[in-house]
């Protein structure tokens, strides 16, 4: 069995993540921080974009690949899937904007949260 659904989703994040790295290097050679984020607000922002794009997506990818390798349909796969790339997307977009709350920010907690409870439900009702 290939994993051809959890393989593309994993794809499309791992540009994503990449962008993400990137804006943190630019950020930390344009405020000259090697290390941490100094005393720059807009380079914690950054990497805690990045930072929390790692910590949510691998887990997420995990779920998304049990239960393919567990035949779910489709539709659950994809569900999943795009709410973990919608919430990420929107998480990062709102921590761009501004490093208190925003709306995009929430919003793709809530995609995030979401895509974490039904893909465990999912595989718990298999």
């Amino acid at each position: 069995m290939t994993l051809a659904i959890t393989s593309f989703y994993a794809a499309i994040l791992a540009l994503i993540y990449v962008v993400l790295a990137v804006l943190v290097i630019r950020q930390r050679f344009k405020c000259r921080v090697g290390l941490g984020a100094g005393k720059e607000p807009q380079l914690l922002q950054t990497i805690r974009m990045h930072g929390n794009f790692a910590e949510y997506v691998p887990f997420l990818l995990i779920l998304v690949a049990l239960m393919e390798l567990q035949q779910s349909p489709v539709w659950q796969l994809h569900l999943v899937a795009g709410l973990t790339l919608a919430g990420r997307v929107l998480h990062a977009v709102g921590l761009w904007l501004s490093s208190g709350t925003s709306v995009p920010r929430f919003l793709g907690m809530i995609s995030t949260f979401a895509a974490l409870i039904v893909g465990a439900v999912f595989l718990l009702l298999k």
